[in-house]
């Protein structure tokens, strides 16, 4: 099976975005399947907190998940990650992928 061909490194600046607060920033996010995953530094820690919920991909592994708080306004289960990936998806470990509404886009350059 060939998936380190599904994996790349993305050296734009990106960020993820939910109600106007910019969850996370970088310009080291990996991309897998389409889904940029966020290194975990990144990450403004503020609007996470762990799930209880999991879900498994057969070839990366078991995923974990953090729900979102901004402004009083709770994102169930908007971010996931790997903590202990498949030797097939090792660059994703710990990074943080979104979705639920969570926009991931190039940061505008005064964010730089």
């Amino acid at each position: 099976m060939e998936v380190l061909a599904l994996t790349r490194r993305w050296t734009l600046m990106m960020r993820a975005v939910w109600h106007g607060a910019v969850l996370s920033q970088t310009d080291r996010t990996v991309v897998v399947e389409g889904n940029h995953y966020f290194p975990p530094a990144s990450l403004n820690r503020a609007y996470f907190t762990e799930s209880r919920a999991r879900s498994l991909c057969p070839w990366k592994g078991i995923a974990r998940y953090y729900t979102l708080t901004v402004d009083g306004d709770v994102n169930p289960n908007a971010a996931w990650y790997y903590p202990h990936p498949s030797p097939f998806a090792r660059k994703i470990k710990n990074h943080v992928a979104f979705w639920h509404e969570v926009t991931v886009e190039p940061a505008p350059d005064d964010d730089r």
